[in-house]
């Protein structure tokens, strides 16, 4: 946790304002989330699936980041009347939009992780 008001956070609302790149980073940045995205470009999953698609990834943090997602209008949560309840996860139009980005972005690490690895 940090101050509101601190120069480190003034700095990264400042950036993520006024740097295309900077606001992107803060909606589809991280660990899981690029992760998350790209598994959901193949189809829309159930939460069970998604989870066993991330195998290292933790039930808090999977629940988290899709709720991220969801409030950044990325990711569409689906509940079915059923019992039991069943949830899918799918990517909105503005999830779909990050489809050139998140394969440019696999390109670029497939290609050169072995030479800064």
């Amino acid at each position: 946790m940090r101050k509101e008001n601190s120069t480190n956070a003034q700095n990264e609302a400042y950036l993520v304002r006024n740097c295309g790149m900077d606001y992107a980073l803060s909606i589809i940045g991280g660990r899981w989330k690029p992760t998350i995205l790209f598994s959901l470009l193949q189809r829309s999953m159930r939460y069970s699936e998604l989870r066993r698609s991330i195998p290292h990834i933790s039930e808090r943090m999977l629940v988290a980041q899709l709720r991220e997602l969801e409030q950044d209008g990325l990711v569409e949560r689906t509940v079915y009347p059923e019992v039991p309840p069943k949830v899918s996860y799918a990517l909105t139009t503005l999830g779909l939009s990050t489809r050139p980005v998140l394969k440019t972005l696999s390109e670029w690490g497939n290609k050169h992780r072995s030479i800064i690895s």
